[in-house]
């Protein structure tokens, strides 16, 4: 059973931010890195789904590394999605992100083309023995089309840079099992798991919902670690209501997360409506006066 959390404990996955023209903003990249920092993210994931990487560039990719990288400092943890449906392709962006600064990688289990086992388990290795960065897995069957199922958990553990899992299984008991039987590091992906991933021994979160409400997030984690699960529960509880409306509501994160923050996302995706704009500021207004009640 791991007792270590290589990336700390609070991590955001972070938006993009572009301009009204919509070429990335690296001014306002930075600007909101520093602000989730100040917030209490321990660290940041940049290049994931929430940063909109399908639509990104290879060179937009390293630009944002580095620009956070400098605005943020040496200090918080700066994860780097480089996983791609070509392995080529990711250990291509696992060299690329090494270079601009990244601390760690998160490479997604090849999509569409739904690889067996051995050929997911291989791709892992591949990109774990390419660089010198430690490797977080990324588990997201609904998305991906492919569960990396626990067996191959349990033999990707035993590789030294894979450290960390980013849990989208939906499957508590297989990935409890693994937080006591292997060395890696779970960080819950799904908001309504947190607390419950975080209690069986999880080592915390990578969110899309932290982008907006970071400090009430971490707030979770912190009364469960003071011992006072009851307070955990019911700070758990508040965040709720945001975290259904942005990440089970039929909307991306991405696009629920900038209509909190503003700007719009790359197409395909298509900026919130105001309807649903409004009634997402609604519930995050409710979440932060709620919180701030003692």
């Amino acid at each position: 059973m791991s007792t270590e959390r290589p990336f700390g404990r609070a991590l955001c996955a972070m938006i993009t931010p572009f301009t009204p023209a919509g070429a990335l903003d690296l001014d306002a990249a930075g600007d909101l890195a520093v602000r989730l920092v100040a917030d209490g993210c321990d660290g940041l994931l940049l290049n994931g789904t929430t940063g909109e990487s399908p639509t990104t560039t290879d060179a937009e990719k390293a630009a944002l590394v580095r620009a956070v990288r400098q605005a943020v400092g040496p200090g918080p943890s700066l994860l780097a999605g480089v996983g791609t449906a070509d392995t080529r392709h990711t250990v291509e962006l696992a060299h690329q992100a090494e270079r601009a600064g990244a601390d760690g990688l998160l490479v997604v289990t090849p999509y569409y083309s739904r690889p067996p086992q051995a050929a997911v388990e291989a791709h892992f290795l591949k990109v774990a023995d390419a660089t010198g960065l430690p490797v977080t897995v990324y588990d997201i069957p609904g998305r991906t089309g492919t569960r990396v199922e626990p067996a191959t958990m349990r033999r990707l553990a035993e590789h030294p840079r894979i450290v960390a899992v980013k849990d989208c299984s939906y499957d508590l008991l297989a990935s409890a099992r693994l937080i006591a039987e292997t060395p890696l590091a779970y960080y819950s992906g799904c908001e309504e798991l947190n607390l419950p991933l975080y209690a069986v021994g999880g080592a915390g979160y990578i969110s899309t919902v932290a982008n907006v409400a970071p400090r009430q997030l971490r707030a979770v984690l912190d009364a469960f670690d003071a011992g006072d699960p009851a307070e955990a529960a019911r700070l758990n509880a508040l965040t709720l209501p945001l975290a259904e409306l942005m990440m089970a509501s039929g909307l991306p994160g991405t696009v629920t997360a900038k209509a909190l923050l503003g700007g719009s996302p790359r197409e395909p995706l298509q900026p919130a409506d105001r309807e649903t704009a409004d009634g997402l500021r609604a519930v995050h207004g409710r979440l932060v006066q709620a919180a701030s009640v003692v």
